[in-house]
């Protein structure tokens, strides 16, 4: 936190595109129109941490992250880098179907930075106000096999009609692995 004193000789901005605030000094007729202001106390958060810096305000604080292979992970993070590689303490795997989720048990957990698509803090309060059923481990396995089976069949059936329209899909191996 910036304190400054001598409020007439400054005054508070925000930057361009940014909701940081930032302390400029005034301009000459700036000054002279605040000569008349008393001296006081100015408080300016400096919270904005650029890139991976700012992920050090996370530490210790329970997030959710969900991976480019689509996995969704729960855990405390104990450690950053500047490669937003990240380290899990008592992770879980949780998995969704439908209205119902399983919590697979993973423990500490290390993370690749290129890997994380979306990282954000879980509302402890609120994380069992939810519409959803937990069920077993084994029962969400067995349902989101299932619902695999059933993508692979819709897929088939759609590439099937497409064959049967004249349309050839151009089937990508590598864009598989990172779209469902």
């Amino acid at each position: 936190m910036l304190v400054l004193k001598d409020v007439s000789r400054w005054r508070c901005v925000r930057g361009p595109g940014t909701d940081s605030v930032v302390a400029e000094k005034r301009t000459a007729e700036a000054e002279e129109t605040a000569a008349a202001t008393s001296s006081a106390f100015l408080y300016l958060e400096m919270s904005y941490l650029p890139g991976t810096a700012s992920l050090v305000e996370e530490i210790d604080k329970k997030l959710l992250v969900v991976l480019r292979d689509g996995r969704t992970l729960i855990g405390f993070l104990r450690s950053v880098d500047q490669f937003a590689n990240l380290a899990l303490h008592r992770t879980i795997e949780r998995i969704h179907v439908g209205k119902k989720y399983g919590d697979i048990p993973r423990g500490i957990f290390i993370i690749r930075g290129e890997n994380v698509v979306l990282l954000g803090e879980i509302d402890v309060e609120n994380e069992n106000s939810q519409d959803l059923e937990q069920v077993s481990i084994d029962e969400i396995l067995e349902m989101q096999r299932e619902q695999q089976l059933r993508q692979l069949e819709e897929e088939e059936r759609k590439k099937k009609a497409l064959l049967e329209r004249g349309v050839h899909p151009h089937t990508d191996s590598i864009q598989d692995d990172y779209f469902f």
